[in-house]
C-alpha cells in the first residue's frame, strides 16, 4: 500500500500519550535531577555569608535646633532669619555630595577591607562600596524623610557606619549654616569698620585745621600784644563776638588761643567729638560678636532608633532553595526528554 502524505505526517508524528508516558517512565530522572539541584542550592544559600542591613531616617530639624543660627537676625539688625527649610536644605545637599561618599570611602571604608584588597582597582572598590552604602530619597507620602542604608556581613559594622555616615553628614552641613550665618555679620561689622575708621580721620583732619587756625590767630594776637579778650559793649560787642571764630579768632586773645592749642594738640583721642560714633561702635560690636556654636544647633532630626539587625536580609535561603528545584526540576525534564527522542531515533534506525 502506498504512503499517501497524510500517512506519512501521522507516522512521524510523536503521540501526546505515549511522550507522556515516557517522561512519566523518567520521573526517578526528573526527580533525582530535581533533588540534586535543590541540594546544590541549599548548599550555596547555608554557605554564603549572611548580608545584614542598618537604616536610620531623617528629618529636618525642629525651630529650637535652629534658633541659635538666627540669633541677632531681626528687622534692626538688616539679616533674615533662616527658616527650617534653608537649613535642611544645606543637609540634604551635604547627605547626598560626592565629596562626603568620597570621605567616607577613604576614611572609612578602605580601611575595613583586608590589605590584599585595598591594593586592588580604586574604582571597583568604589562601585562595590556604592552598592554597601546608599542614600534613600523621600516618597511622596513623606516628601521631606531621607534615609541611609548600609548593607554588610557584621551587623555591628553595618549599624555603626549608617550612624556615622548620618552624623558627619551633619557635621558638614552645620559648619557651612555657620559659616553662612556668621559671614553676612562679618561683612557688615567690616563696613561698619571702614566707616568708623573714616570718621576717626575725617575728624582727626578737623582737628589739625583747627590748630592751624587757631595758630595762625594766636600770631596775629601776639603781634598787636592782645593777651585778653576786648572788652565790648553794645552791638558791635555781639557782632565781635560772632566773628571770634572766623576772621576776627584772635580777638580771643593769646592765653586762650595757646590754651584752645595745647589741648588739641595733646587730645588722646577724638572719639567723643564724633556724633554717631558710639552708635556705629556698639552696631559693629553687635555684628562681631554674633557667633554660632555647633553644640547648640542641629540641621536634621533623626525619626526613630537605629536598630541593630538580628536577621540577615540575605542569602533568602528557602527562595534559593525553591528555586533551585524548580530549576532542577527543569533541567530533569529536558533530560528525559531529550532520552526519550534519542531512543526513538535508535528505534527506528
Amino acid at each position: 500500500m502506498a504512503n499517501t502524505p497524510a500517512t506519512a505526517q501521522q507516522a512521524n508524528e510523536i503521540d501526546l500519550l505515549e511522550l507522556i508516558a515516557a517522561i512519566w517512565a523518567q520521573k526517578l530522572l526528573i526527580i533525582s535531577v530535581a533533588l540534586v539541584a535543590a541540594l546544590a542550592a541549599a548548599t550555596y544559600a547555608f554557605l554564603s555569608k549572611p548580608v545584614y542591613e542598618a537604616r536610620v531616617y531623617l528629618r529636618p530639624p525642629t525651630l529650637n535646633g535652629i534658633a541659635d543660627f538666627n540669633y541677632g537676625r531681626t528687622v534692626d539688625s538688616e539679616l533674615i532669619p533662616f527658616t527650617i527649610k534653608d537649613v535642611y536644605e544645606v543637609f540634604t545637599r551635604n547627605l547626598q555630595s560626592e565629596s562626603l561618599r568620597r570621605t567616607f570611602f577613604n576614611e572609612v571604608y578602605l580601611p575595613s577591607l583586608p590589605a590584599s584588597e585595598r591594593g586592588g582597582s580604586q574604582d571597583v572598590l568604589y562601585a562595590e562600596f556604592l552598592k554597601t552604602l546608599t542614600i534613600g530619597l523621600p516618597s511622596k507620602e513623606q516628601p521631606d524623610r531621607y534615609f541611609v542604608i548600609v548593607q554588610s556581613e557584621d551587623p555591628v559594622r553595618a549599624t555603626g557606619w549608617v550612624k556615622d555616615f548620618a552624623v558627619r553628614a551633619g557635621a558638614a552641613a552645620e559648619n557651612e549654616m555657620i559659616s553662612n550665618a556668621t559671614r553676612e555679620a562679618e561683612v557688615r561689622a567690616r563696613n561698619l569698620g571702614q566707616q568708623i575708621s573714616t570718621l576717626q580721620e575725617t575728624e582727626s583732619r578737623i582737628r589739625q585745621d583747627s590748630i592751624t587756625r587757631l595758630s595762625e590767630a594766636l600770631a596775629i594776637a601776639e603781634a598787636i600784644g592782645l593777651q585778653n579778650p576786648p572788652i565790648i559793649s553794645g552791638n558791635l560787642s555781639a557782632e565781635i563776638s560772632a566773628g571770634m571764630d572766623g576772621q576776627l579768632t584772635y580777638m580771643r586773645g593769646s592765653k586762650a588761643l595757646k590754651a584752645e592749642i595745647q589741648n588739641l594738640e595733646t587730645r588722646k583721642s577724638d572719639d567723643p567729638f564724633i556724633g554717631k560714633l558710639r552708635a556705629l561702635q556698639i552696631k559693629q560690636s553687635f555684628y562681631t560678636d554674633m557667633k554660632v556654636s555647633a553644640d547648640t544647633v542641629s540641621v536634621y532630626r533623626q525619626d526613630g532608633h537605629i536598630e541593630q539587625p538580628d536577621r540577615p536580609i540575605k542569602p533568602k535561603k528557602g527562595l534559593i532553595i525553591l528555586l533551585g528545584l524548580f530549576l532542577g526540576g527543569v533541567l530533569g525534564f529536558m533530560i528525559a526528554l531529550i532520552r526519550h527522542f534519542i531512543l526513538i531515533r535508535k528505534s527506528r534506525v
